[in-house]
């Protein structure tokens, strides 16, 4: 029989005092507190050793521990290294360890934190289970807590991943509203005011998307109205050419527009894939003249 690792050692006297009776000199928030300790330990030593699913388990021991002995800012912290230990293989375990984490962080007033731990949710659901509507709802909720926090440039990216996951999900006009507010914060800086051509861009692509020529030509003057040079840019001459084509019905021209815009300015995935969409359009309402 192979002698025990020094974190299973740990864990098990972690157990031990967890679940012993309470003595006459010592509360039961006493012992709850030296389990916590126990139980860091062996995750850490878990850690160690490179037992990641072991690691996550010991931490979320020693947070429901911290939770018995009311100590929420420990708590939080237990959870959020379970979720750290969950994330080396483990998404779902570690989606609900950083979901007790917000709990505590959102009772104790901490929305910074929260959010920011609320867009990692987002992230693993995006990127390891590929699941685009609980992935666009927790951008959503972290956007929401970092607005009002004033980390505006940080909600913007939120709000932004979450229009772009609204278009992949062919919700076009809250995909729109979305790009929108993000550009209209963008433009109030000279910083961030850059980058509004391509907020725009994907907002008309959506409209685009949804066979909308008239509020396409609609929003185009709007956005000429809020900002002078957009007519000028390369971004609203796509558009303008793509559209042009659309109300033709001109597929050759479309394809022709699209190569010549990615011949100078590459398109990305999220891009090439609405076209795509926006391409069929004609084939399915071949032209409007």
């Amino acid at each position: 029989m192979s002698p025990k690792s020094p974190a299973q050692t740990l864990l098990e006297k972690a157990d031990k005092k967890a679940n012993s009776s309470s003595g006459w000199f010592s509360s039961s928030s006493t012992k709850f507190e030296e389990a916590g300790d126990l139980y860091q330990q062996a995750a850490n030593s878990f850690k160690l050793e490179k037992l990641f699913r072991e690691a996550g388990d010991a931490f979320a021991k020693e947070a429901e521990c911290r939770e018995k002995c009311n100590e929420t800012n420990d708590a939080a912290n237990a959870w959020w290294n379970a979720a750290k230990a969950y994330k080396r293989g483990f998404p779902d375990l570690a989606i609900q360890a950083l979901s007790q984490t917000v709990v505590h962080l959102t009772q104790a007033g901490r929305f910074r934190q929260a959010a920011d731990r609320e867009k990692e949710i987002a992230q693993i659901y995006l990127q390891e289970q590929h699941d685009l509507r609980r992935a666009c709802e927790s951008f959503e909720r972290a956007g929401d807590w970092y607005a009002q926090e004033d980390a505006t440039a940080t909600a913007n990216a939120c709000f932004k991943d979450a229009a772009d996951l609204h278009a992949e999900l062919e919700e076009y006009q809250i995909a729109v509203a979305r790009y929108d507010q993000v550009a209209s914060h963008s433009l109030g800086s000279a910083l961030t005011k850059y980058s509004v051509k391509d907020y725009w861009l994907k907002a008309l692509l959506c409209v685009l998307a949804s066979s909308d020529y008239v509020s396409a030509r609609r929003n185009l003057e709007r956005y000429r109205l809020l900002d002078t040079t957009f007519p000028s840019t390369r971004e609203a001459k796509f558009v303008t050419a793509l559209l042009e084509a659309l109300e033709q019905g001109d597929e050759e021209a479309f394809t022709s527009v699209v190569f010549e815009y990615d011949q100078v300015t590459k398109l990305d995935n999220w891009k090439t894939a609405i076209l795509v969409k926006i391409k069929r359009g004609i084939q399915q309402a071949p032209g409007l003249t």
